[in-house]
């Protein structure tokens, strides 16, 4: 019997989320940690992705089930954040079997933050790893949204980023679907400068404001973004399902749910963005259709993954002491305070 919805990754059960962040360097760490090894893949369309054990997922691979998926900031150092995941797996047992020891197997990826007004002298070795530990050790049911984890520093085109999650059943078939997103985009999560979503014919109640579309299209609604540094953006993803499914499988459902992406963000999967999807399946509920019952299931990841990157820029904050040109403003300071989800 599926459980009250939270409206988040985790309705999908055995998935709980941890965040840790540095309000110094402005960046952070999120960690999705599993009850037990889950089936996983990845999908990759960004032209500038940063990313570690993701060749693991490919289907042909000998390792069937990740441990945890680590999303951070901090660029290449914040590579570092998944060796203090593995060590605070490791301190629980866990781990692929390999003669008398276990390896945690904790894929992840990165995002770009480090211009946005923090202090990065952080000396010889940054402070990603610690992160990665106290985001594990964090992690519960309740998800936290906004300027958060590995959502703290990051940006889009003209409004604060954020960490958003989303989940939505499909209706009789025991099926479940969550998302969860780190939005750092190159493009606009709104219709142009203005406070309506991309994303707002997917929306529910007013999870993101409750605006809708806009009464017309503004001008300049579709021009490019000025902002062009390379490799200086990204959006990480993660989508799962209750679904029994296979890693070739786990790798459809990814690429599917890119389109998400390309519901909510414009542009998207530019030659300056990172963007990358995990998909990630529970198995415990058994396909009937190997086909349809996929399709269904890449149809509503896609749904739900451009929700939870509406919420997330919905629910973002500006950072204390440190704002433009580091940052741009938060929705909800340039809109309203928006009130609470729906």
């Amino acid at each position: 019997m599926l459980r009250p919805m939270r409206n988040a990754i985790t309705d999908i059960a055995g998935i709980r989320v941890g965040h840790a962040a540095d309000a110094r360097i402005a960046s952070g760490v999120t960690a999705l940690m599993f009850d037990r090894p889950f089936t996983a893949s990845v999908d990759v369309r960004g032209g500038g992705p940063g990313t570690r054990e993701t060749d693991l997922l490919d289907p042909e691979r000998t390792v069937e089930g990740v441990d945890a998926i680590v999303l951070s900031g901090g660029s290449a150092f914040g590579l570092d954040a998944a060796a203090g995941v593995v060590a605070r797996l490791a301190e629980t047992g866990r781990g692929f079997p390999v003669g008398g020891m276990r390896v945690p197997i904790v894929p992840g990826a990165i995002l770009f933050d480090l211009l946005n007004g923090g202090d990065k002298a952080w000396g010889r070795y940054p402070p990603y790893r610690e992160l990665g530990y106290l985001a594990a050790q964090a992690a519960s049911e309740d998800v936290a949204l906004g300027s958060v984890g590995a959502g703290t520093g990051a940006r889009t085109a003209n409004l604060k980023g954020g960490l958003g999650s989303a989940s939505a059943d499909i209706p009789g078939t025991g099926f479940r679907v969550g998302a969860l997103a780190a939005v750092n985009a190159f493009g606009r999560v709104t219709v142009g400068d203005g406070p309506h979503f991309w994303a707002a014919p997917f929306e529910r109640g007013a999870e993101f404001g409750g605006l809708g579309w806009p009464a017309a299209m503004p001008e300049g609604a579709l021009d490019f973004p000025v902002r062009t540094l390379p490799g200086a953006a990204t959006t990480l993803a993660v989508v799962a399902t209750n679904a029994a499914l296979t890693k070739a499988q786990c790798k459809r459902l990814a690429v599917a749910a890119q389109v998400g992406l390309a519901r909510a963000i414009h542009p998207v999967h530019t030659p300056l963005d990172g963007d990358v999807v995990f998909a990630v399946a529970t198995g415990a509920v058994p396909l009937a259709d190997p086909v349809g019952d996929l399709a269904r299931l890449g149809d509503m990841a896609a749904q739900v993954l451009a929700r939870a990157i509406a919420i997330g820029v919905f629910s973002a904050a500006g950072l204390d002491g440190i704002g433009t040109p580091g940052l741009p403003p938060a929705w909800r300071d340039r809109f309203g305070a928006g009130g609470t989800r729906g």
